[in-house]
């Protein structure tokens, strides 16, 4: 939790982002992933200072509980003095424990996104599904939250001005809007509607704008001009080497989206690129435009190989 600290901005973990999203999609299948197609909503999360703490902390842990399709689990919230803003014992259940940091006592509007992360630390227990390394763990944990419809109270607890800061979860507030953003695309949602928080919804213009990137790049024939051009002149230095060391950059970061295997025999030059929507890789034969299916998420992909 920064609470008054500098706030990091950018996309410094967007490959283990993007990781995660393929990791999602492997362990829960498209069918799975599927069923969150509605978000949390404002109103399951309200609470306002009139209301009893303690009966409307649990209101809303249940309410994650639903959310996360976790009948079995039962939440206990309490609250304590901490450096961070949560905490959950992670047991064989039913019964999960969760710490919430004191100063949410006070500042109830964010208690739904503090819960929003914890209770995913469940099902990703349930799950069996982690990443190696308490950073990595805790991004697919923002990104999991995030992708199935809950993630958007992180994003909306990003406050910053002048004088304080506020952000929850290990993801950049640039980051939180990219993967909402991506949820949005999946599934047709507005969630810019749901923003209380002004700096928030400028963080998921931004993330937006970097996930309408990811369908931008080639060999997706959405790619503009220069792209393509780019993508030709690697594909012909490819061919006529016949190595697969050319790569193409994309992203913030100028990291290589496409990259292109060897001819070998009969067989035709190879380009490998992700999925758009969740980040696997598909390699098709380099030989012009062509429909292709990812077998993950079943996105069709018009291409130009």
């Amino acid at each position: 939790m920064t609470d008054g600290g500098p706030v990091v901005h950018g996309y410094p973990h967007l490959e283990t982002v993007r990781s995660a999203i393929t990791a999602l999609y492997k362990r829960l299948s498209y069918d799975t992933v599927h069923t969150f197609d509605t978000s949390i909503t404002p109103a399951d999360v309200a609470f306002c200072d009139q209301d009893d703490l303690y009966p409307g902390v649990q209101r809303v842990a249940r309410e994650m509980v639903r959310h996360l399709r976790l009948p079995d689990a039962r939440v206990i919230v309490g609250f304590r003095e901490m450096e961070h803003a949560a905490n959950v014992e992670l047991t064989a259940g039913p019964e999960y424990f969760i710490e919430l940091n004191d100063r949410f006592r006070t500042h109830r509007r964010d208690i739904g996104a503090a819960l929003a992360h914890e209770v995913m630390h469940v099902y990703l227990h349930r799950l069996d599904l982690a990443f190696p390394g308490t950073r990595d763990n805790e991004i697919l944990t923002d990104t999991a939250t995030t992708y199935l419809g809950a993630g958007w109270l992180l994003l909306d607890a990003y406050r910053e001005d002048g004088a304080s800061s506020q952000k929850l979860g290990y993801l950049t507030p640039e980051e939180f809007g990219y993967v909402l953003a991506k949820r949005a695309i999946a599934f047709g949602e507005a969630p810019e509607t749901w923003f209380t928080s002004a700096q928030a919804y400028t963080a998921y213009t931004k993330g937006l704008t970097q996930a309408r990137r990811d369908e931008q790049q080639p060999p997706l024939t959405a790619a503009g001009w220069a792209g393509r051009r780019r993508y030709a002149k690697d594909r012909r230095y490819a061919q006529e080497r016949g190595s697969g060391g050319a790569v193409a950059g994309a992203g913030p970061r100028g990291d290589g989206a496409y990259s292109f295997s060897p001819a070998r025999g009969a067989e035709p030059l190879r380009v490998s690129f992700p999925c758009p929507t969740c980040q696997q890789r598909i390699r098709l034969p380099a030989r012009g435009r062509m429909r292709a299916r990812c077998t993950l998420c079943r996105t069709v992909l018009e291409c130009d190989t």
